[in-house]
Parts: structure tokens; C-alpha cells; sequence
């Protein structure tokens, strides 16, 4: 389900401005079959005045639309290639050099910026003028990042535009909106189609994610009023939670929210894959945790509930590796009676992940519990991902926004996805309102990955 309502809303949605921007585009002289180059030539020149530009863009904008995927790639390719003119930025650059006084240093090198401007900035920011031109330029983003990474005119292209989506799209022209089950049909089918970390299975599914006892909250941008950028999802609940299954069981009774005393955050999504880079994640929590503790004054704990979606390849590195004094001489004891047939240490371990549905085995679940918890420890506190940065991204995301690793819970999300990913596990990141500034910058200033004292003592001897 996660997959279709958004593929079949992107398609209306297309057909609906492609429409628009044909219609547009019919009163644009010219011949109909130009080529991509010439049309761009055209809106830069900008003759006829505000309409006609708009109009020549909208014509631009369906050409892109309109092509294959190799023209696609020719337009990209096209639009990079408008860069700023060599001889002007060498001759302004060299007035730079000659100017003695400070003033017409000054005059000179804001004169070298201009020269610096290449000529697809104007053309990418016509395209705002146009119906749905944003979405168009984060859509065309998108589609531009799986092509930048091998081929430098693309990549100076990408960084163009990243520039100008985050100034376009910075947090004071957001707005943070409630999502709930009242709101439009075609929202609700976004939110099915954008969730990435737990799939919506069906319309009860994402009912219940929507009750009196569950919040969704997202981010919306004026130029782009009915697509979200990104949202999250809470849980209202007494407690840290510990299973993710558990908070989104259809059967559970409603909680009543006024005896919550924990906001759980267990779903975040970014909605639109052409902002990438450009992060709204922390801005959301800060809002959201503002909001629900002037709703809800019994409210004394701000926590996720969060995979760690790195844990199981890190750990199946090490078992592979046969790292000395991996697992404990109580942990091998243990894991060697429950797998009898398995090779002692390391192997052991191993042989129970490799099982589907190990889990369900008491014995195995039992034997791989300590040392998967202990482990998981090590991993979210010790191991980098070059410098000091944690090697899970979500651990870097919430220690980046000024959460503190609060618990790591076993059994936690035995979905196939959370047993391939997580071994089961996940983790509870603590959201402290007057520490998040502190835990912040103890983290990008020092590297210092805050935690509980019990996820410290799991980790001793590596951290």
C-alpha cells in the first residue's frame, strides 16, 4: 500500500501541470520542435516582458517533463552547461588584483560576484513564477542527485540549485502543520506513500496512527501548500515505550492522552528526496516538543523510539571477523547451550541471526539478548564514521539534534526489516527540553555522545 496512492497521486498531479504549463506554453512563439538550448536562450533573453517569461519557462518546464529519461538527462546537461562567462569573471577578477583603495576594492569585488552568477541561476529561478514551479525545481533536483555524483558540470549544477532551495526553503518561511484524520484525502494518501520507516499497511493502520492518542506534525512550505517536507508521528503514553509493534496495534485500547506522561516520536520521514541535504529534522522535534507541553502540561518526557539501521551489518562484520573478546566467557556459555551444534564464541551468535524468526526460539532469544544489548552499546557510543561522527545515522541525527541515548530495547521491531537491520533491537533517544542546547553542542563541538549511565555502563571498556 505504501507505494501506490503516492504513485497514482504523482501522476494526477503531473497530468494537472503539465496541463496547465501546455496551455501556458501554446501562446510562447517559436517553432515547436527547438531544441533545449534554444528555448533556455530564449527565457534568458527575457523579451515580451513578465507573461512572456513565465510562459517560455512553462514551455521549458514541460519540455523536461515531456522527454524520455536520456532528454531528460540532455536538458540537465543543457542547463549546466549555462555557466558564467570565463573572459568576464578573468577580467573582473583581475580588476580585483589592481584595486589599491580600499573602496574600490570593495566596488570590484562585488562586481567579481555578479561576474561569478552563471546565467542557469536566473534560468532555475524562473521557473518559481510558473504553477507548482517549486515542486518542479525539487522534483528536477531529485532526479539531478542520482546523475551529479559522476560528473562535475552535473555536480556544479546540483550545488546551484541546493543553494537556492535552502534559502527558499529555511525555517522561517515553514509552516508546522497537524495532520489528522479531518485533513484532505490526498494528504492522507501522501502520508501513506511518504512514510519510510514503518510502513502504513492500510487506511485502519494509519486511522489508528491518527487517533486522540497519537499526533502526526509536519512541515509544509508556502509555494508548496499541499506537499509536505517532512512529518513525524507520536505516540502519547505513559513510560518509554518498548515495542514498536505494541504502539501500533489497531487492537490496543485508546490511551487517554491527559494521563500520558511521555511523548514517544517513533516515525520521522522526509517527504521530498530533492531537500536532501537540506535538514529540517531538528527544527521539527524543537517545534513539536514545544506544542505538545503547551497541550499537554502532564507531559514530563520527550523520547523516539528509533531502529538502528546499521546495527546488524556492523555486527555481522565483527562476528565474521572473529574479533577477540568479542562476547564475554558467560556469553559464549550461554550461546553455546543454546546452539549445540554451532561452533563456539563468535559463530554461535552468528548461527541464531541467521535463522528466520530466531527470536521466537526462547533459548536462542534468551542466549543472544546480553550480548546483542551490550554490543548495541558499543556500536552507538564507540564506533565513528569518520572523525567522531557515530557510525548510525540515526544515532547522528538525534545526538546532532541534542538527544542523549536513553535505552536500548530488545525485541523492540520483529518486523523481517527490523530483525535484517536492527537484530530486533531499538533504541530510546531522551529528549531533554533544558539540556538540548547543551547535549548539541557537546556533540558537533567534542564528539561527546551523551547517554543514560545504564548505556554507558554497557559500553565501558570501549568508550
Amino acid at each position: 500500500m505504501s507505494e501506490a496512492p503516492a504513485a497514482g497521486l504523482f501522476d494526477r498531479a503531473l497530468r494537472r501541470i503539465t496541463t496547465v504549463w501546455r496551455d501556458m506554453a501554446a501562446s510562447v512563439g517559436g517553432e515547436a520542435d527547438e531544441d533545449m538550448a534554444t528555448q533556455m536562450r530564449a527565457c534568458l533573453d527575457g523579451r515580451g516582458g513578465e507573461i512572456s517569461a513565465r510562459n517560455r519557462a512553462a514551455k521549458l518546464a514541460e519540455t523536461y517533463l515531456e522527454a524520455s529519461k536520456a532528454g531528460r538527462l540532455e536538458f540537465l546537461r543543457t542547463l549546466a552547461g549555462f555557466d558564467a562567462d570565463p573572459a568576464v569573471v578573468a577580467a573582473a577578477y583581475a580588476k580585483v588584483q589592481a584595486a589599491a583603495d580600499p573602496a574600490d576594492r570593495a566596488a570590484a569585488t562585488a562586481a567579481l560576484r555578479r561576474a561569478l552568477e552563471s546565467p542557469r541561476l536566473r534560468l532555475l529561478t524562473q521557473f518559481t513564477t510558473i504553477p507548482d514551479g517549486m515542486k518542479f525545481l525539487v522534483d528536477l533536483r531529485g532526479s539531478l542527485l542520482a546523475r551529479s555524483k559522476n560528473e562535475k558540470l552535473l555536480a556544479a549544477l546540483d550545488s546551484d540549485l541546493r543553494g537556492l532551495l535552502a534559502s527558499w526553503f529555511d525555517l522561517g518561511f515553514l509552516e508546522l502543520r497537524r495532520i489528522d484524520w479531518s485533513s484532505p484525502a490526498s494528504l492522507l494518501e501522501k502520508l501513506v506513500g511518504y512514510e519510510a520507516v514503518h510502513a502504513i499497511r492500510s487506511w485502519a493502520d494509519l486511522k489508528n496512527r491518527l487517533d486522540s492518542d497519537r499526533r502526526c506534525y509536519a512541515f509544509f512550505h508556502p509555494r508548496m501548500p499541499e506537499e509536505p517536507l517532512i512529518f513525524v508521528e507520536v505516540a502519547l503514553v505513559r513510560g518509554l515505550a518498548s515495542s514498536v509493534q505494541a504502539l501500533l496495534d489497531e487492537d490496543a485500547p485508546v490511551f487517554d492522552p491527559r494521563g500520558a506522561d511521555t511523548a514517544i516520536f517513533y516515525s520521522i520521514s522526509n517527504c521530498q528526496r530533492g531537500l536532501a541535504g537540506i535538514s529540517f529534522g531538528n527544527f521539527l522535534i524543537k517545534q513539536v516538543v514545544e506544542v505538545l507541553s503547551a497541550e499537554f502540561r502532564n507531559l514530563k518526557h520527550f523520547a523516539t523510539l528509533s531502529p538502528a539501521p546499521g546495527f546488524r551489518s556492523w555486527l555481522d562484520e565483527k562476528l565474521k571477523a572473529d574479533e577477540p573478546r568479542l562476547l564475554s566467557p558467560e556469553e559464549t556459555t550461554a550461546l553455546r547451550a543454546a546452539v549445540p551444534d554451532a561452533p563456539s564464541g563468535p559463530a554461535a551468535l552468528a548461527s541464531i541471526l541467521a535463522r528466520p524468526g530466531w527470536f521466537t526460539d526462547l533459548a536462542a532469544q534468551k542466549a543472544a539478548e546480553t550480548p546483542l544489548v551490550r554490543l548495541c552499546a558499543r556500536y552507538l557510543l564507540a564506533e565513528a564514521n569518520g572523525g567522531k561522527r557515530a557510525r548510525d545515522p540515526v544515532t547522528h541525527f538525534h545526538l546532532s539534534n541534542g538527544a542523549r541515548v536513553e535505552r536500548i530495547n530488545p525485541l523492540a521491531d520483529i518486523s523481517d526489516k527490523g530483525a535484517r537491520e536492527s537484530a530486533t533491537l531499538m533504541v530510546n533517544y531522551l529528549y531533554d527540553p533544558g539540556r538540548i542546547e547543551e547535549y548539541h553542542e557537546d556533540y558537533a563541538g567534542e564528539g561527546k555522545r551523551n547517554a543514560s549511565t545504564a548505556v554507558r555502563k554497557l559500553a565501558r571498556g570501549w568508550i
